[in-house]
């Protein structure tokens, strides 16, 4: 395979400008000391052995009796007498290097790989603070390119050094220069090195260095497959990677290896987690044919995973299987199944199946109580949420954060800010510690309630805490003050986040840019929106659908169209918000063909429909007196299998009336019945008002009655249909009769009524 990967991170560069190489051997180290001694050890003999002599400066030759007294000894408290970086601020760092290069490799010939570990961090360390070329340190450190062999304890050693302080390019280029001077790092060398690259997500690498050892070694292990095994199933996020990682299973089996717990427990996990629940099954069955022993995080992972597909019973069935087989029960199986049953809202059956996990002797922990009180608090039942709370107390659980955060937070929904504060302040006093997600749960809370001043002292204290303010607490209290009318103190917390280099998540832009196109400035809130665009800020339908909605509404939807290709340059495809705004404002330009042909180009680009979303566009065709288009859209859904509400059939009945349609109104309001729908007060006082105004009185009355029939109640726009009729005909009593029969009955007069009726004066004396 190619150095594509190592070379792509800059691993086989040859840059000389930091390092001036003087080479001395431990022999010269030796003949040039200032005290002579008797003998050299001889284990030694081959280190000292065909190294070539350079004459060292006069000035360097008192740290050479220090290495002489290493190599005599061996002892780390000597060699640890002078630090690397002393050593190079007293002599250079040519010199220094040199010497630690001999103890280096003396230490390793010994054997003692802590101490070459330890030397050779120095060195690192020195190197990165100084912005020397570590990639350089394989050539420093080599002892002789005719006895490379030599060098190999020490730059296995290096090449851990390197990769457990996060420098992975230089370890992987250590392993390449070692192979290509013909040396063989150890594998567990290499599995370490592999390890630091899987965790450090380094994909490219990870693959390339695994490839490496595979074709020219050191050959894998079992221990190396199990790395990569978690390695594809830890990011398995589609079945390529459990391919692969069934394919190393297999390899382990084809090298007559015997996969470890840890392997089959990893291999299992990845199946359940990309949804092969069965497979996994399928495997532990296998393993307890063959008397393997099975491991708990097995059944975690399987429970977990039907946990996960929604096969909640299926886990809560296998839970009671291993109960009955005597396999050990723990937390985290009950745990699964409480989060997924929570998780679609079957709070009364989490709370049985955490009764029977106490009946079987497993104490719930801190997780089974707040995954409970979580979902209690977002239902609203804080008395349930607190009962578990105390029962958690006495049972020496100790709560943790999680668990407070979600009492907060369902005080804080719940408009109980103040008990919220309560419950933060006494944890507070008992040394809990908090984090940011709890003053900004109590800051959104406050300004729900709307009462931003709280929120706002929550945050000033919270910056006193050294907590640095999110983009969500400013969201909240922009909202908060929006929504309390107080547009400039919006705008001035806003301005406060730029100061801080904070830019406004997308709600925060949506109610920004709505305050300066509430207050008219148009211009301004246009440069913003190309602000937001140009910093990255995550707009959506809504940002763009403000600047939409002026323009339709200042009488311009032309220029509002043009705004639909910029936002698809965003990557903010238009939605069904935008569309109807536009629409809308064509319809009202009295411009159906535009309004029509953005209806079709809403079908032609994949927006789906409901029966509100047609409903919507009917309403707006029949607003303008469009109602053929406003019917076809009506037929269309009924034609796509959606059936029209009682809202629906009123927003057509409605339109038909305002024209003057009776007749098309009334088969509508009959086929509605027809169907089931029972009209509604609105509908029955659109087909009264018709029936009055064609002179069809009788018609209009047993409508009247019928809605009494019906139990639907007339409301004050129904009498005031039929009041007029009959005042204007002279039937002043039945006028009258109304009027009173509406007053029994509760429904208030207005001043429509009062003016027909001649009665302003006895409005007058009624208030």
């Amino acid at each position: 395979m190619s150095l594509t990967c190592v070379r792509g991170c800059g691993l086989l560069r040859r840059q000389r400008q930091c390092f001036s190489f003087v080479s001395s051997s431990a022999s010269s180290a030796l003949m040039m000391e200032d005290h002579v001694f008797d003998e050299s050890p001889k284990s030694y003999a081959s280190f000292v052995l065909d190294r070539p002599v350079l004459q060292v400066p006069a000035t360097r030759r008192r740290y050479f009796p220090l290495v002489s007294r290493v190599l005599k000894s061996l002892s780390w408290r000597v060699a640890r007498e002078v630090r690397f970086w002393s050593w190079v601020d007293s002599h250079g760092f040519p010199h220094s290097i040199n010497c630690f290069r001999i103890m280096v490799h003396a230490f390793a010939l010994a054997g003692m790989r802590l101490e070459v570990f330890a030397l050779l961090r120095d060195v690192v360390e020195f190197c990165n603070e100084a912005n020397y070329n570590t990639f350089e340190l394989f050539s420093a450190l080599l002892d002789s390119p005719h006895h490379v062999e030599r060098s190999g304890v020490v730059f296995e050693v290096l090449m851990k050094v390197f990769a457990s302080n996060s420098m992975l390019e230089n370890s992987l280029s250590v392993f390449v220069n070692a192979k290509n001077v013909g040396l063989e790092p150890h594998i567990r060398t290499c599995n370490f090195l592999l390890k630091c690259l899987v965790e450090a997500n380094r994909a490219k690498c990870v693959r390339w260095f695994f490839e490496e050892l595979k074709d020219r070694g050191p050959s894998p292990n079992i221990h190396t497959y199990t790395i990569m095994m978690n390695f594809y199933c830890s990011n398995a996020g589609c079945d390529s990677d459990m391919r692969q990682a069934a394919a190393i299973l297999g390899k382990i089996y084809q090298i007559g290896e015997k996969p470890t717990v840890v392997t089959y427990s990893t291999y299992i996990h990845g199946l359940c987690k990309v949804g092969c629940v069965e497979a996994a099954l399928m495997l532990i069955r296998n393993l307890n044919k063959q008397n393997q022993p099975l491991n708990s995080h097995y059944f975690n992972s399987v429970i977990y995973g039907l946990c996960k597909v929604g096969c909640v019973e299926a886990a809560l069935m296998l839970i009671r299987n291993l109960n009955i087989q005597n396999q050990p029960l723990n937390s985290h199986y009950f745990n699964s199944v409480i989060y997924g049953l929570c998780k679609r809202s079957d709070v009364g059956e989490a709370l049985q199946v955490f009764v029977e996990m106490k009946r079987s002797g497993i104490l719930p922990d801190v997780y089974s109580y707040s995954i409970l009180i979580d979902t209690f608090c977002k239902k609203g039942d804080l008395i349930k949420s607190f009962d578990l709370l105390d029962e958690m107390q006495r049972s020496q659980v100790k709560p943790s954060i999680v668990s407070y955060t979600s009492l907060i937070h369902g005080l804080c929904k719940n408009n109980r800010s103040q008990h919220a504060v309560e419950i933060f302040r006494r944890t507070v006093a008992s040394s809990f510690k908090y984090d940011q997600i709890i003053y900004e749960t109590l800051i959104d809370g406050f300004c729900t309630q709307g009462d931003v001043d709280s929120a706002f002292k929550l945050l000033k204290k919270m910056t006193c805490y050294n907590w640095i303010p999110s983009a969500s607490s400013y969201r909240s209290l922009i909202k908060g003050y929006y929504k309390l009318g107080l547009f400039d103190q919006a705008l001035d917390v806003f301005e406060t986040m730029l100061r801080n280099g904070i830019w406004p998540d997308t709600t925060a832009c949506n109610y920004i840019l709505d305050i300066y196109f509430r207050a008219g400035y148009f211009n301004v809130a246009l440069t913003l929106l190309k602000d937001f665009e140009e910093h990255g800020c995550n707009l959506n339908q809504h940002s763009y659908n403000a600047i939409i909605c002026k323009l339709c509404k200042e009488g311009c939807p032309e220029r509002a169209l043009e705004l639909l290709p910029r936002m698809l340059k965003r990557n903010v495809p238009p939605a069904f918000v935008n569309y109807r705004t536009l629409i809308s404002g064509f319809a009202e330009q009295s411009n159906i063909k535009r309004a029509v042909k953005l209806f079709t180009r809403m079908k032609e680009v994949g927006i789906t429909f409901n029966i509100a979303r047609y409903t919507i566009l009917m309403s707006i065709f029949s607003h303008s007196g469009s109602m053929q288009e406003a019917y076809d859209i009506f037929k269309e859904m009924k034609e796509r299998g959606l059936h029209p509400d009682q809202i629906s059939y009123a927003t057509l009945i409605a339109g038909f009336c305002n024209i003057r349609e009776w007749k098309k109104a009334w088969a509508l309001f009959v086929e509605m019945k027809r169907v089931g729908i029972m009209p509604n007060v609105f509908t029955y006082t659109c087909m009264i008002d018709g029936f009055c105004k064609s002179n069809r009185i009788y018609f209009a009355t047993s409508l009247f009655h019928e809605m009494n029939r019906y139990s639907v109640i007339p409301d004050v726009a129904t009498y005031t249909v039929l009041i007029a009729w009959y005042h204007k005909h002279g039937d002043i009593g039945q006028a009258q009769k109304l009027y009173d029969e509406m007053k029994e009955k509760g429904v208030l007069p207005d001043d429509i009524i009062h003016n027909i009726l001649g009665l302003k004066a006895c409005k007058v004396q009624e208030g």
